[in-house]
């Protein structure tokens, strides 16, 4: 049964089905929350329901509520789903393992989950009472009203309507899908003045309509920052990957007015990844979304500005001062620059997969189509860790996962504890020697022809569901002409530059370049984008931290 103190502070309830664990999650509650709230505890949906249900008829507050997603009878899902019609405004927090993160992501859009929480979190002092914190924090200024939800209606098979998922998703915006050929879809589609030709519709907070609408709208209209406060800084981070995110944290953290600019959403292709195993401080693995959630708000704590769809087209150096602009033509300068724009997944090249791109065939993760794989047989290509990775997350609701890689083995290019994870899964199969020639449907993925490079031989087979990970290119062709790329379109720093011990053509220094210094002073580079990076996480971090320690330099030196 629920256990509740007679006091009539607001209330965080927590529910979980062992007692063991109950008693610790409320211990743990109420040593850091007790003096200023009540902490109700109980051990089943139906006796946590009950306790809502009586604090509801006593007129008290619930702030916060915490669940177990592996509860017998009722999940942690499904109790929160009926505990918000109980305390709409109450903020949610599913309580999950490892191995249930696609849960998670589901609960976004399905009970506007505002939070998942992986256990063990010891410390909570790091991990448990940061995130409260916050989620008490918004309860306490939201006036105690639901969270704002966007609406989303778009065709299943449409590639623009995944991708607008796919950037609320990443960008933490909880929204509900309705498909277009749903009564619920129909009739908001109405209410929208919409006949469904037009797709996706979005429908904002506040009940805006928005028709097709372009990143940069739809991230301004849903409460992301897009405008920078100021027009100029001491240091602009171009990119919100791992060396973006751990620059501004660094930068900002040191006292330097940092503004970060993301294309797109903040994480990068890490951010995408459904787990990362070999991350220093993670021995039981992250997923990117987690690990890009907190890098993000570490960042934010400590004054970084974070700019959300915004496109960088221009580097201009005027003097001592660098210049970005943007496509719509708007500008921003600043003392030093980080270029830490990372790559992107490159196209597969075979007849049929431009036009089924969205429709079947993704680039990276596409976290949001992992529930509708659930029982379908799934092709990954790729034989590097993004694919292992990707592998691994989907064979958990999948039928089958096949890997689809050109080489003979994966031992060249992927880490050696994904191929032992990948060995000892039962419904993954991995084909060596072998690519995709051609993919076959009308308005989304229905079959691919896979040949043997080694002997010719082709095969068609059924495929709803291909994601590719066959190697990145650099987001830099709009450095063109001013910073100084390899043929690949990779920037090369410091040393890199040098030839016969001579600084690059142009460098009118005394010093030589510092070892992340492109050929323009001040504009540094780190993560993927650099020429020989070592594309890890971890590394990439670090140097987004080295890099600012060089602005330092740099700043004190100019």
């Amino acid at each position: 049964m629920a256990q509740a103190a007679a006091t009539a502070r607001t209330v965080i309830l927590t529910v979980d089905d062992d007692p063991g664990v109950s008693r610790a999650v409320a211990r743990d509650l109420r040593r850091r929350y007790g003096e200023s709230h009540r902490i109700v505890r109980a051990e089943s949906g139906d006796a946590a329901l009950d306790a809502l249900k009586e604090l509801k008829l006593r007129g008290d507050q619930v702030a916060v509520i915490l669940a177990d997603y592996r509860m017998p009878q009722m999940n942690g899902i499904e109790f929160l789903e009926q505990a918000l019609d109980v305390y709409p405004g109450a903020r949610r927090v599913l309580l999950t393992a490892y191995a249930d993160t696609n849960a998670a992501i589901d609960a976004i859009n399905v009970i506007d989950l505002d939070h998942y929480l992986l256990k063990p979190w010891d410390p909570p002092e790091e991990k448990l009472y940061p995130v409260l914190d916050d989620l008490l924090d918004a309860w306490r200024t939201s006036d105690y009203r639901p969270v704002a939800t966007c609406k989303v209606v778009g065709h299943r098979w449409s590639a623009r309507s995944s991708d607008v998922r796919e950037f609320l998703a990443r960008n933490q915006v909880p929204y509900r899908w309705y498909s277009s050929d749903t009564p619920e879809g129909q009739r908001l589609l109405s209410a929208a003045g919409q006949d469904g030709e037009r797709l996706p519709l979005v429908i904002t907070p506040d009940g805006t309509p928005l028709v097709e609408p372009d990143d940069p709208d739809l991230a301004a209209r849903v409460g992301l920052a897009t405008t920078p406060t100021s027009e100029f800084y001491d240091l602009v981070v171009i990119g919100g990957g791992p060396a973006g995110l751990g620059a501004a944290v660094y930068g900002a953290s040191e006292g330097l007015r940092t503004v970060l600019v993301e294309r797109s959403a903040t994480g990068g292709q890490a951010g995408q990844s459904s787990r990362i195993e070999n991350y220093l401080g993670f021995p039981d693995g992250v997923s990117g979304g987690q690990l890009t959630d907190r890098a993000r708000r570490q960042a934010a704590k400590f004054g970084a500005e974070i700019l959300t769809a915004r496109e960088v087209t221009g580097l201009e150096v005027t003097g001592a001062s660098r210049t970005i602009r943007f496509s719509d033509g708007s500008a921003i300068s600043a003392h030093a620059v980080i270029l830490a724009t990372g790559v992107s997944y490159r196209q597969l090249q075979a007849p049929g997969l431009a036009d089924l791109t969205g429709c079947g065939v993704f680039y990276g993760s596409a976290l949001t189509e992992a529930a509708a794989c659930q029982g379908h047989d799934v092709y990954i290509v790729g034989g590097a860790n993004s694919a292992g990775q990707a592998a691994m997350y989907l064979s958990r609701g999948a039928k089958s996962v096949t890997l689809l890689v050109r080489g003979t083995s994966l031992s060249a290019s992927m880490s050696h504890y994904l191929i032992q994870q990948i060995e000892e899964a039962s419904n993954i199969t991995v084909r060596t020697c072998t690519v995709v020639d051609a993919a076959h449907g009308t308005d989304h993925l229905e079959q691919l022809t896979l040949r043997d490079v080694t002997s010719g031989h082709t095969e068609l087979v059924d495929a709803q569901w291909m994601f590719v990970f066959i190697g990145a290119a650099p987001l830099t062709d709009w450095l063109e002409g001013t910073v100084l790329r390899d043929g690949r379109g990779f920037i090369p720093s410091g040393p890199d530059m040098t030839i016969d011990g001579q600084p690059p053509k142009g460098w009118e220094l005394d010093r030589p370049p510092y070892h992340l210094e492109t050929n323009i002073p001040g504009v540094f580079v780190a993560g993927d984008a650099r020429a020989e990076s070592a594309k890890r996480v971890a590394s990439a971090v670090g140097e987004g931290a080295m890099a600012v320690m060089l602005v330092h330099r740099y700043l004190e030196q100019s």
